[in-house]
């Protein structure tokens, strides 16, 4: 017994070497610009499109600024400058298309290379899931090498022969460390491998051996940015991607820089030895909220602000691309990120709309679940149209079911959903549990299962008598039954309540971002500070957060499942 303790802890004290600070050659203040998911595409010559919109009806179901994009990834470029960078670090998907066509690849080079000549300024890539692949006229990680080699390969240390890491010296303190985390095989999913972790852990000691703090770059997302993202967006954040943190940060790497969810999203990981190691996902420049990263770092602390792109060339847009109306102009040049967010919106609720659509979701007409399915969606769809407020709107609805909503100022369902995906897009969420925004998306969403499969039921089990007894009155028996029963018991089954409790703070957390660590302007330790806590300390810690997460859930359920005892009794 005595025995395994000791090697036990002589373990805990070799490996506890790596959390020692780094002796810098010299101390040095750096200042530099994070843009992530430049997403360049060539304008059009013309707008096209088909949204139901009057102002953004040539938005895409990516929500992105295409024809824009040339002109928000130069004033960018224009604004790194002014605020003084010392350098510029793009973590992935520099392109939309990339990946097929070689060709767009070029000129996000040459947009870089006139920067790097007019400001001497140096630029950092790294390979995104957009940029790269191995089809047969796909622009292959040496050709991607070869078109950005100015933009770290030229002076990089060491670079790897059949993917696109390397790395590079920023300053005379820290060591750049650009993973290549994508999988050219697979659209959006990672390419992590454990040869490729190996590979980072020994650049990290190498840059601890040569006096420098080892920073890293990569694409994918090396933490969660949303609730159990492994889940529900796996192919956005690496995978074991607890393991590797608590590996990285053990040696000594405290920043990373990320991209491809497309959402600005600071958080932190704590190792069992005490290490915090940080991701910084940036979200995606030419997308709402147009918004890159100002980092300013010394040994002690390292200051970080989120900026935004509000200004383009409206004039140099509208010479090459036609079709930009009078009003699209005017709402240009008053403020691109307002501009940006009403096209986001668009644009999101046209992709989501889609997705609820039955080619979608894959069921064919005259297929097993079709009808219900069908109804389901088409249930909605509806609730998410109709107005929240006054007649014949959502309110109504939810007063049959015996549900207030909460005023605000949102226009419809599509409204309040679009809204607060753009506030995960921005980060900082603010809409706490007792927000009126986070009220009204918790009872849509107990509405929407009270009103949408009380409508299935209707229509798969009781359409004929419903058909029948429409003569006196009644057309939905199941719906007016459910209503009566939801006055006294709340939610309509069993069932429901399940799926309220389960899917509430889920929703709830997608909205409220409660991690401590603010997504965009803040404040952390600098990596010659000495963050190591002792173990005890930090396994209740660690415990402690744990059981915070459980008692949340455990709250939301008890909630729902307590609503009929309370309707009886008060």
């Amino acid at each position: 017994m005595k025995k395994g303790l000791a090697v036990l802890l002589s373990l805990l004290m070799i490996v506890s070497l790596l959390v020692i600070p780094v002796s810098a050659q010299e101390t040095e203040e750096l200042k530099f610009a994070v843009a992530a998911d430049l997403h360049y595409h060539a304008p059009r010559e013309a707008l096209q499109g088909d949204i139901d919109d009057d102002i953004y009806w040539y938005a895409n179901r990516r929500a992105a600024l295409e024809d824009e994009s040339p002109y928000i990834i130069q004033q960018f470029l224009n604004q790194a400058a002014e605020n003084g960078s010392d350098f510029v670090l793009i973590p992935g998907d520099l392109t939309n298309d990339g990946r097929p066509r070689p060709e767009d690849h070029y000129p996000v080079a040459e947009m870089l290379r006139k920067f790097e000549a007019e400001t001497g300024i140096p630029v950092y890539v790294i390979s995104g899931n957009h940029d790269t692949g191995e089809g047969e006229n796909d622009t292959t990680n040496a050709m991607f090498k070869e078109i950005y080699a100015e933009f770290g390969y030229d002076e990089a240390l060491t670079v790897t022969e059949d993917e696109c890491s390397y790395t590079a010296d920023l300053g005379n303190t820290y060591r750049l460390i650009a993973l290549d985390s994508c999988d050219t095989s697979k659209s959006t999913e990672d390419g992590m491998t454990p040869a490729r972790v190996m590979w980072v852990l020994e650049q990290a000691k190498k840059a601890k051996e040569d006096g420098r703090y080892p920073i890293l770059m990569m694409h994918h997302n090396l933490l969660d940015h949303l609730p159990m993202q492994r889940i529900l967006s796996r192919n956005f954040i690496i995978k074991f991607h607890y393991t590797t943190a608590e590996l990285f940060a053990n040696a000594g790497i405290k920043l990373v820089f990320t991209g491809h969810e497309h959402c600005s999203d600071a958080t932190v990981y704590t190792s069992t030895l005490g290490n915090k190691i940080y991701d910084f996902a940036t979200t995606s420049l030419t997308m709402y909220p147009l918004q890159y990263r100002m980092f300013t770092m010394n040994e002690q602390e390292i200051t970080y602000t989120a900026e935004t792109v509000d200004t383009i060339d409206v004039d140099a847009l509208t010479a090459a691309v036609d079709g930009y109306t009078e009003e699209q102009i005017a709402l240009m040049n008053e403020g691109m990120n307002a501009y940006a967010k009403g096209y986001f919106k668009a644009g999101i609720e046209y992709r989501l709309a889609l997705s609820l659509s039955m080619e979608k979701i894959g069921i064919a007409e005259g297929e097993f679940g079709y009808n219900l399915v069908n109804t389901a969606v088409g249930g909605l769809l509806k609730l998410l149209e109709l107005p929240l407020y006054g007649e014949d709107s959502v309110q109504e609805i939810a007063a049959e079911y015996g549900m207030e909503l909460p005023e605000t100022d949102f226009y419809n369902g599509w409204d309040l959903v679009t809204e607060l995906a753009g506030a995960h897009y921005e980060g900082s969420e603010a809409y706490s549990l007792d927000t009126p925004e986070v009220t009204l998306l918790l009872r849509m969403v107990s509405l929407i299962l009270r009103d949408d499969l009380a409508t299935v039921g209707d229509e798969v089990f009781l359409g004929l008598a419903n058909q029948i007894l429409s003569n006196i009155g009644t057309d939905a028996v199941m719906q007016d039954l459910n209503k009566l029963v939801s006055k006294v018991f709340g939610c309509v089954t069993p069932g429901q309540y399940f799926l309220v409790a389960l899917v509430s703070p889920l929703l709830y957390q997608f909205a409220f971002d409660g991690d401590g660590v603010d997504d965009n302007n803040g404040v952390i330790e600098g990596y010659g500070t000495v963050d190591c806590e002792s173990n005890t300390q930090n396994v209740f810690e660690k415990v402690t957060n744990f059981f915070s997460t459980i008692v949340l859930y455990f709250t939301f359920f008890i909630k729902y499942l307590t609503a009929p005892l309370t309707s009886m009794l008060g």
